[in-house]
């Protein structure tokens, strides 16, 4: 496994991905405000828009909605990893989990490492890229996690020695 500096992304293509590479980055301090504000516009449950309602929740308190985890998660990617010259979308994620509440007050960060990679057959100037993607809140514990893929623009239309 290696770690690789999150500011060396913004200029890499296909090729330059290396399964087994981790990288972690980013800072996200989240507020209630937010919280609130994000859960009455798309999920609006009372332990996410009501501190006071909360309390009797199962939560115990104010909790941020999954949804805005999910959010903030793909905010850090874009800003420190995904790269603006060769990012082509993703056709999707797996395996979405929530695995701990994110409160006011959590500072959260990203962890990502790249489980496999293929050039397309039919369209050889992309390759897909499939990441492991963690949210960790500030003592490191794991409050979210997908499988991720991503289609990145090739350098060249030859694959490389390894034959990707």
């Amino acid at each position: 496994m290696s770690q690789i500096p999150a500011a060396s992304f913004k200029t890499r293509y296909f090729e330059d991905y290396c399964v087994g590479e981790v990288a972690e980055f980013g800072d996200y301090h989240i507020t209630s405000e937010e919280i609130i504000d994000f859960a009455k516009r798309y999920d609006p449950q009372l332990f996410h828009t009501d501190p006071e309602a909360a309390k009797q929740s199962s939560f115990g308190g104010l909790v941020a909605s999954g949804w805005m985890s999910a959010g903030v998660l793909m905010r850090l990617l874009v800003e420190h990893y995904v790269s603006p010259v060769a990012s082509m979308g993703s056709p999707g994620v797996d395996e979405l989990r929530w695995h701990k509440p994110v409160k006011p007050g959590d500072r959260l960060h990203a962890r990502v490492e790249v489980v496999g990679k293929r050039r397309s057959q039919s369209k050889p100037d992309r390759g897909l890229i499939h990441f492991v993607q963690q949210g960790l809140n500030q003592q490191g514990e794991l409050v979210i996690s997908f499988k991720g893929m991503g289609m990145y623009r090739c350098r060249s239309l030859e694959p490389g020695p390894d034959g990707i």
